[in-house]
């Protein structure tokens, strides 16, 4: 017998995942920053693009959210 659906803690749930991933870009951030001289240009372009795929997710979360909150 399947679990019924149970959403009552997804607003809270994709908030912290929200939180999470502006946590990761702050750190790609302070890693690239700290490590200029050390990293190669390909690798800071791949921190760079993850973290434009990480803003993009955010955005997801935030939509989402506002979806949850709307049916609750």
């Amino acid at each position: 017998m399947a679990k019924p659906d149970d959403r009552s803690d997804n607003a809270e749930k994709l908030q912290e995942m929200l939180q999470n991933t502006e946590e990761r870009i702050r750190e790609s951030q302070d890693y690239v920053a700290e490590n200029a001289g050390e990293i190669s240009a390909e690798e800071k372009a791949n921190i760079e693009a993850k973290n434009e795929r990480r803003a993009e997710s955010i955005e997801g979360y935030r939509a989402e959210i506002k979806d949850e909150i709307s049916q609750s």
